[in-house]
């Protein structure tokens, strides 16, 4: 069984860091547009909370995450930018208040949760440890939709290690929500993280194999950057296939990110 402290300290950390970015801005640079379509810095944020909320809602009363779930049964297109847009009105110091006392709250959540606890999310069931991670890869996510932004550039670091993870693990979710059927044969995974340390996932021996840093792997499965601009190499027609498809979060995939240098 995981111990779920050492990725709830990296997710407090992952947030602290955005935190002190968004902290400087000037109130007017919270109304930037961001590369998500209609999203500015301040829906990002208040995003980031209202998640944090439904995960915190999650962790502590599951009867009442059920109807958070109906409700987003009932607009499935809708709820996630419906929350964005009501969190966003607020002005940008109360909306980072707010994502302050939520992810803290979070945090203190998952600490206490009992060992073992699963609890319910709008996917499969999550251990703490397995919440805490998608809360991580998430706020690395929109945390990289602000630098895009501002014009920030992000010092990458092994907490990067979560969010490859579940890059990873998600393959075959991938091909699920396209409605495509996985390759049966797993894949060799190989990626150099920002201290130099190499992460490898899969079979050593597996033909079909995935390389390259570990930033630019992430930024591949959150669909932060179009693949032609990263060094993320595949061996293989369906380890090649994977990388056009490959995504870290539940739902459908959105348009990702043009290539920088126009259509590939």
């Amino acid at each position: 069984m995981a111990d779920p402290t050492p990725v709830i300290d990296d997710l407090r950390a992952e947030g602290d860091e955005l935190d002190r970015t968004v902290a400087e801005l000037e109130a007017e640079r919270w109304s930037l547009p961001t590369p998500a379509p209609g999203w500015t810095v301040a829906h990002q944020i208040a995003h980031l909370a209202w998640t944090d909320r439904a995960a915190l809602l999650a962790v502590t009363d599951a009867d009442a995450f059920a109807h958070e779930v109906e409700k987003a049964l009932a607009a499935p297109d809708r709820f996630v930018d419906e929350g964005a847009e009501e969190g966003a009105g607020k002005p940008p110091a109360e909306i980072l208040a707010g994502w302050r006392v939520g992810r803290k709250a979070l945090a203190d959540a998952l600490r206490a949760a009992p060992d073992g606890a699963r609890f319910p999310w709008y996917g499969p069931p999550m251990s703490a440890a397995s919440m805490a991670s998608a809360r991580l890869m998430e706020t690395w996510a929109h945390g990289q939709d602000i630098a895009d932004a501002i014009g920030a550039v992000r010092t990458p670091t092994d907490r990067l290690r979560h969010v490859a993870r579940i890059g990873v693990r998600a393959r075959d979710y991938a091909y699920g929500v396209r409605g495509l059927t996985p390759p049966a044969e797993e894949f060799r995974v190989e990626l150099i993280a920002p201290s130099g340390e190499l992460w490898a996932y899969g079979p050593e021996g597996a033909p079909q194999r995935v390389t390259g840093p570990a930033l630019d792997f992430c930024l591949l499965v959150t669909r932060r950057a179009h693949r032609a601009d990263l060094a993320v190499h595949a061996t293989g027609p369906d380890a090649d296939r994977w990388l056009d498809l490959a995504q870290a979060f539940a739902g459908p995939p959105g348009a990702g990110r043009e290539p920088k240098g126009g259509t590939p």
